[in-house]
């Protein structure tokens, strides 16, 4: 049976979620940063955002496959955002822009399901809404429009196994655990 609206309960694990994630992003940022500099001096530096995607986009396919409810994909991948601001990362505010657009794309992948299934099929959906509408944000945002073709085919296909690893495979494997301990229900 599917809940309807929100309680307490799912209300203070959507903030845990956002706490627990924007501490795993405010590290990621050291990934990437790390990744940049390894990779800047043979060309492929700006690769670094695609190979480090799918940590950013955690959070929300988590909280929506957790709560199975519409918005929580949103919620939890923005909160996570603004708690990797109030870190202090170096981003700063334009995080809860990322967050916001990161939790539209993972919503776009329940809405695919209309919310009913939550199974491999929503893992790709979520993973590819996801790849699609960031590498769209990306495009504008860090100018990827100035790369060239086979480097742009190159970054799209990285970020999406990015996301379908980080994003996907892993976290449906970490739902699965809490489903068999029954921490959640199916």
């Amino acid at each position: 049976m599917h809940k309807r609206s929100f309680h307490l309960r799912d209300i203070i694990l959507l903030a845990l979620i956002g706490i627990i994630f924007g501490v795993i992003y405010y590290a990621a940022s050291f990934v990437y940063n790390g990744l940049t500099l390894l990779l800047t001096p043979i060309g492929y530096g700006p690769m670094a955002n695609d190979i480090t995607m799918g940590i950013w986009c955690m959070a929300g396919p988590l909280a929506g496959f957790m709560f199975r409810l519409p918005g929580s994909s949103f919620l939890g991948e923005f909160l996570g955002a603004a708690v990797e601001m109030f870190l202090g990362d170096q981003w700063g505010a334009s995080n809860l822009i990322s967050g916001a657009v990161q939790g539209v794309a993972t919503e776009l992948g329940f809405t695919v399901t209309l919310y009913k299934l939550y199974n491999w099929l929503t893992v790709l959906t979520v993973s590819l809404s996801t790849t699609l509408i960031t590498f769209g944000w990306d495009w504008f945002r860090n100018g990827y429009s100035h790369f060239a073709g086979h480097m742009l085919i190159v970054m799209f296909v990285v970020r999406f196994l990015s996301i379908f690893f980080f994003s996907g495979v892993l976290n449906k494997l970490i739902i699965n655990m809490l489903n068999r301990a029954h921490v959640i229900k199916e």
